[in-house]
């Protein structure tokens, strides 16, 4: 009877977190719908039974339909309706319809009411401007669009304005670049919020990276999944846990069962990039992740993901990032 009882009794769950995403005419649908739909994404996999992850409002001044510049109407409630509602995030897309940003007064005002009792409070693009219109910014290092970044230090100039970051945390603050950089900022949302794993796995669904690299400093790799083929999944599996073999084409070619010029020709058709390519990428990926998370020494992080000497290490970031890993670990270090 007991096992009967303890088979059936449910396990507790975490309640979802409550999103509030705000909009208003003018704005831009992907700043909108790009973090929406991670958040989405992010819901699938709970398992049968199990609340979603996250509670999504769309919310503006009046409520109803609002005009994305793109022509697209999006529904939405008035923001009045979440009066006594507890949020845990609230987002500021951005987006307008000429050369200057028009601040919402309702929107400002519900930020501003909002900010001591949110847990994250956050911008995509220009959306920093409402934030900054708001009394959120000042003092604050923050991240908009690349075009955008003159007008606001121009327009708030207590602001510390990074020209570099996709998106930047500062605190509860997280502010992004332009449009899709509010894809990334969400996926790192989900990843504090539960794991590396539910993360990955939502921008896998989305087929985006994970943390982009290259363009405004993003130090960090595609998915291995991310590939065009499958065929060579559980050689990257091996290669990921062991960056400091062997990892030429020869030793490669070898534990894939195939000729070394074969193989090669091979890799490069269905992964698109060379095996090298992905050696570097895969080893630059560790050791960005090392410095990040990790006290480790610069020696220590050179050996672990497969550059054997500090030296190397340092001139694999100077080529890939145009920085050097201290430099990195003082930036983006979690510590």
């Amino acid at each position: 009877m007991a096992d009967d009882v303890t088979k059936s009794a449910k396990v507790p769950t975490q309640p979802p977190l409550r999103v509030v995403l705000l909009a208003y005419d003018g704005m831009n649908l992907l700043d909108l719908a790009g973090p929406l739909q991670a958040l989405t994404t992010a819901n699938r996999g709970t398992g049968e039974g199990q609340p979603p992850r996250y509670e999504t409002i769309v919310a503006s001044t009046d409520g109803g339909p609002v005009m994305t510049s793109s022509g697209l109407p999006i529904v939405t409630a008035a923001v009045s309706s979440l009066d006594g509602m507890a949020i845990d995030t609230l987002i500021a897309p951005g987006g307008c319809w000429g050369k200057d940003y028009e601040v919402a007064p309702v929107l400002r005002d519900f930020i501003a009411a909002r900010v001591d009792t949110v847990r994250r409070l956050c911008s995509v693009c220009t959306g920093a401007f409402l934030l900054a219109a708001a009394g959120q910014l000042h003092g604050k290092r923050v991240a908009t669009h690349w075009a955008w970044l003159d007008k606001l230090r121009t327009e708030y100039p207590g602001l510390d304005v990074d020209p570099d970051s996709i998106f930047v945390r500062d605190g509860k603050l997280w502010t992004s670049a332009g449009v899709s950089a509010g894809i990334d900022l969400t996926l790192a949302l989900i990843e504090e919020d539960y794991g590396p794993r539910v993360a990955i796995d939502a921008a896998r669904q989305m087929v985006v990276f994970m943390k982009r690299a290259g363009g405004q400093s993003q130090f960090s790799v595609p998915l291995a999944a991310q590939t065009r083929d499958r065929a060579f999944v559980e050689l990257h599996a091996w290669m990921a846990a062991n960056l400091a073999a062997d990892l030429s084409v020869p030793a490669l070619a070898e534990r894939a069962a195939m000729a070394p010029r074969t193989f090669a020709r091979a890799y490069t058709t269905k992964v698109g990039r060379t095996p090298a390519k992905t050696v570097e990428l895969m080893r630059l990926e560790a050791a960005c992740r090392a410095l990040e998370e990790t006290d480790l020494p610069l020696k220590s992080v050179a050996v672990l993901s497969g550059y054997g000497s500090e030296q190397k290490l340092c001139r694999a970031f100077q080529r890939q990032l145009a920085t050097n890993p201290a430099t990195h670990r003082t930036r983006f270090s979690r510590s």
